[in-house]
């Protein structure tokens, strides 16, 4: 059985609906959807936002309006929802979600940007540090863990068109590209993307200046990254470009698996 899982900086869920995000999404056939960067408050969702094409949401809103916070769909109701790190900073911007379904975690994540300021930059190296017991925790838990989400880091030279001249920029600084390493190689997580597509050129944010959308000027920033059990089960993976939702594309992955 596949289970297609689909993750997506929207950039304001409001936003990304008036550009046809639901439409899409209802033809897409998902089974888990993970969302980031909704940039909205409870009070602000339909009914059909909550809970499109048959699938159920749960969401972590940031407590200042209109910025941040994470949400997931989903077709089966989770065993357990698991909303913030327990880090009061970081839970009031609404950047982490799990949902437990049976012997699988699916964590919708949005690490902080560092580009704005120095300041910025400095909350994001904080994050990426305090994180890491829980990225243990759950690769030693016993289930199968899926992280989806903006990142805010591109991995390596391939992950981004102009790396040579980004390499002194949030984003593509050493020290969140080792971060990832330590992801990958001590706790034993796999890029699934990678994994199954090694093509140069796959990119899924653009800048909104100059002409980096139509030229393909762009950076790998979402991933869907796992435990090796369920990495081993993605069978295909896309990324969607006909359309756009928002500064970023929707990263999809179907695995061999049944929830």
């Amino acid at each position: 059985m596949t289970v297609r899982l689909i993750s997506l900086n929207l950039n304001g869920i409001r936003s990304a609906v008036n550009k046809g995000f639901l439409r899409w999404l209802e033809a897409q056939h998902a089974d888990v959807v993970c969302l980031q960067e909704i940039r909205a408050q409870d009070h602000h969702l339909s009914a059909e936002l909550r809970n499109p094409a048959g699938m159920q949401g749960m969401f972590h809103y940031a407590q200042r309006p209109g910025y941040s916070g994470v949400g997931l769909y989903t077709t089966r109701r989770p065993d357990r929802v698991i909303e913030g790190l327990g880090i009061p900073d970081f839970d009031a911007e609404g950047r982490y979600l799990e949902a437990i379904l049976g012997k699988l975690s699916i964590v919708s994540l949005y690490v902080p940007s560092g580009s704005s300021s120095e300041a910025r930059q400095a909350v994001k190296f904080d994050f990426l540090a305090r994180i890491i017991p829980r990225l243990h925790e759950l690769a030693c838990s016993g289930r199968e863990v899926i992280l989806c989400g903006d990142f805010n880091i591109a991995h390596q030279a391939i992950d981004l068109k102009n790396w040579r001249s980004n390499q002194k920029n949030s984003g593509f600084l050493p020290i969140e590209r080792q971060w990832l390493d330590g992801v990958f190689g001590n706790l034993g997580y796999v890029d699934v993307f990678r994994r199954l597509d090694p093509r140069p050129e796959q990119y899924t944010w653009w800048s909104n200046r100059g002409q980096a959308w139509a030229k393909n000027v762009g950076w790998r920033l979402d991933y869907q990254i796992a435990t090796p059990g369920v990495a081993a089960r993605a069978t295909a993976t896309s990324i969607y470009k006909d359309q756009r939702f928002s500064d970023h594309a929707p990263l999809t992955v179907d695995y061999d698996w049944v929830l």
